[in-house]
């Protein structure tokens, strides 16, 4: 093994989707709260969480521990079919500042319409957010209880490697990708 540099023949190297978050934000709970779970339960398949604000901000009339957003995380090859829909809508260009330094990337859409659900006017039009982590075989040894250690420096994913995965797989354009990197340099 090469020590210090990255080995890319290896397998342990492979980026995977490791969890996919849609998350719906309607602000204010009530009907059009669960019409957007209802969305999101269409779109997954599986029940969505309600979030609930953490401040009273009167400007909003938002209360604290109200019901004001819904979440569903997927995994596996159903996150990867979603999140390639989701794609589609964005026609496969993010910015570089939709990317974060742990390889995570998130970017949002404007209608659920356009992933393929049919329009229904009692339910009516939402946007979403995508966020989308991923991660490296041999992750787990940061998170077990039985000898933990740290990831390597090598083997977490940084941000160069999560835009050139999706520059590869999905042959994605990233916008201001290079001035980015200016910046950090």
């Amino acid at each position: 093994m090469v020590s210090g540099k990255k080995n890319l023949g290896n397998p342990m190297r492979e980026l995977k989707v490791h969890k996919l978050v849609l998350n719906c934000c309607v602000g204010e709970s009530g009907d059009r709260l669960t019409r957007a779970s209802r969305v999101l339960e269409q779109l997954t398949g599986q029940t969505p969480v309600f979030s609930k604000s953490r401040l009273t901000i009167r400007t909003f009339g938002i209360r604290r521990n109200e019901k004001i957003a819904c979440h569903v995380t997927v995994r596996g090859d159903k996150a990867e079919e979603i999140l390639e829909r989701g794609l589609k809508v964005k026609e496969y260009e993010l910015k570089g500042s939709n990317f974060s330094n742990t390889g995570s990337f998130g970017f949002g859409i404007t209608e659920h319409i356009d992933l393929g659900i049919k329009y229904d006017p009692s339910t009516g039009i939402y946007g979403m957010d995508f966020y989308v982590v991923l991660k490296r075989a041999g992750s787990r040894v940061s998170i077990r209880r039985r000898a933990k250690s740290r990831v390597g420096k090598y083997q977490a994913v940084s941000k160069e490697d999560a835009i050139q995965w999706f520059q590869q797989k999905y042959e994605g354009i990233v916008l201001g990708a290079s001035q980015v990197k200016d910046k950090e340099e």
